[in-house]
């Protein structure tokens, strides 16, 4: 028998709902709250989301399960005093330079503010003398701007399990602070922006260089090149008007085109010399006896975390540089024009900041964009994006395949990874390149293959609190992978701390990391092309450039080591 309860007047039928906010949601009532994130733990703490029951007793909605027979109202003349009374505290403690905010139009507590319309504060306000910490190559924080909702914490240390940051002092001397209140920089930090990526008010967000980006567009004597991971073609759409997941890289191109970038590149074709290349050292390293298991080394900010919670493991990952760091050096190293050439990659990480000024790069990104950034850029420009025409990226690195573009899915730098290998070790056409084992936003999938005589068993894992997980089990001696990709952002790229701003309601609403790396899938089932290997663009590099794959030259210009992290 089906168990309801009553919410200002609706009959709400409880189906599995763990809170009274997700219900009331269901039945399309919006109970505010600041705290609440459907992927993190329940902590209370904003108290926005207050209910008022027969009786007239307050709770909060996000902790208090629905039961059956329950009558509760969300929107009573005392509720409504009462958030009022919380805004105004949270804007009396609250830097309230909204026009110059990155997260303003999409802040909660603007929202909120204009919500129950809050005309003036009675309290003085001392928030704006914070300073902020611009320490980081990644993020920024600006504690003026804290509500201490809790949300960076939790995903710092519940999803991201790296414990950079926590709550520090008490009463309101309270913040959120690295150990010693001291520079994110110096704390351990990876810098994957993640608590950017849930913060509602913009007391983090990820750090801007488009200004330094202008300029370079703007000189003469500057040659500008510029390439686009494959999550930022699904991820941007939305904020001008297309549906969630919706590729969008033929207009972005376009866009580029009218911004002055003199040549567009598409980082697909980084991710297919990442294929070959990696694919290549996990076949020699399972036949040569090489370290097992071998881990991948797409992802920036899981490479800081194993250079400082797991160094002993740093020969398991794969020397293979990045897709963006790959084709950025092929980029420069093929470069004949007489200009300064300036290179810049839009990413949907905002840890590939850090990744380009890592010195081992040689400085071959000069600056990475995330997808927020190049927003705000096409929106400065004045350009009206739903209106434009598609273009096609620029030779010599327009032709890619569906494996490239996989690369933005947790699941699919594995997937392409193993169409490739297979068809080396077999020798062999696969008769289905689609490896659906490893695919879906699960933090970790675990798969096993027969590859002629060898068993091939890998694992996925999106989440560093998974990463952590499974680097246990591998260091103790419990796993029995060959490979394993590892992915610091759940679900992978199209949820990157660069990409666009998803609030709570709309994370609890809808499957936007699903709906994105579905986008990319889409993608990948219409092209003709769906294996690095068969990419003639890549082929004719390594015939005119780079050699055999996996050779000196290839070790050269694609290849790294990783070492541990100093300690401070």
């Amino acid at each position: 028998m089906s168990e309801y309860m009553i919410i200002d007047g609706i009959k709400a039928e409880i189906n599995g709902e763990k809170n009274i906010l997700e219900l009331a949601r269901k039945v399309g009532i919006e109970i505010p709250a600041f705290c609440y994130d459907p992927e993190l733990s329940i902590y209370g703490a904003c108290r926005m989301c207050m209910f008022e029951d027969e009786r007239g007793r307050l709770d909060a909605a996000c902790s208090c399960k629905p039961r059956d027979g329950m009558v509760i109202k969300t929107n009573t003349a005392k509720l409504r005093k009462y958030r009022k009374m919380i805004l105004e505290l949270l804007l009396a403690n609250h830097c309230r330079d909204c026009t110059t905010c990155h997260m303003s139009g999409k802040c909660r507590l603007q929202e909120f503010a204009y919500k129950f319309n809050i005309e003036g504060i009675r309290f003085p306000n001392n928030a704006c003398q914070i300073s902020s910490d611009s320490s980081s190559n990644s993020i920024i924080r600006a504690p003026g701007k804290c509500i201490l909702c809790g949300k960076c914490v939790r995903m710092c240390n519940e999803v991201q399990s790296v414990g950079a940051i926590d709550y520090a002092f008490r009463g309101s001397k309270m913040k959120i602070a690295t150990a010693f209140d001291g520079d994110i920089a110096n704390s351990p930090c990876v810098g994957c922006g993640q608590c950017a990526a849930v913060c509602p008010t913009g007391a983090i967000v990820i750090r801007d260089d488009a200004d330094l980006v202008w300029k370079a567009l703007g000189d003469d004597n500057v040659e500008v090149s510029v390439q686009i991971a494959p999550a930022v073609r699904v991820g941007l759409g939305t904020e001008f008007g297309f549906n969630e997941g919706e590729n969008v890289m033929g207009k972005l191109v376009t866009a580029l085109k009218e911004m002055g970038f003199d040549k567009v590149y598409d980082t697909n074709i980084g991710a297919d010399l990442t294929i070959m290349e990696e694919s290549n050292e996990l076949i020699h390293r399972i036949k040569k006896g090489g370290k097992l298991p071998m881990f991948t080394s797409c992802c920036p900010a899981w490479i800081r975390f194993a250079e400082d919670k797991y160094p002993d493991l740093l020969d398991n990952i794969s020397t293979c540089k990045s897709p963006m760091q790959m084709l950025a050096a092929t980029v420069k190293a093929l470069y004949k024009g007489e200009k300064k050439h300036v290179h810049v990659a839009i990413m949907p990480c905002s840890a590939k900041k850090d990744e380009a000024k890592r010195e081992k790069f040689n400085g071959d990104v000069d600056f990475v964009l995330s997808t927020q950034e190049v927003v705000r850029m096409i929106r400065e420009h004045g350009i009206h994006f739903a209106q434009l025409q598609e273009s096609l990226p620029d030779v010599p690195f327009k032709e890619y395949t569906g494996a490239g573009v996989i690369f933005g899915a947790s699941g699919g730098v594995m997937e392409a990874a193993l169409r490739t290998a297979v068809e080396t070790i077999t020798g062999e056409k696969l008769g289905s390149v689609e490896f659906k084992e490893v695919r879906g936003m699960e933090g970790v999938k675990e798969a096993e293959y027969n590859v002629k005589d060898l068993k091939v068993k890998v694992a996925v894992v999106s989440g560093l609190k998974n990463a952590r997980d499974i680097c246990d089990k591998v260091r103790a001696g419990e796993a029995d992978y060959q490979f394993i990709e590892i992915m610091s952002c759940p679900g992978g790229c199209v949820n990157g701390g660069g990409q666009p701003f998803v609030d709570a309601f709309t994370r609890s609403a809808m499957d936007y990391k699903g709906l994105r790396a579905k986008g990319l899938y889409n993608t990948d089932a219409n092209m003709s092309n769906r294996k690095s290997h068969d990419n003639m663009s890549v082929s004719y590099l390594y015939d005119n450039y780079f050699g055999e794959v996996g050779g000196h030259k290839a070790h050269e210009l694609l290849h790294t080591h990783y070492e541990p992290k100093k300690k401070n």
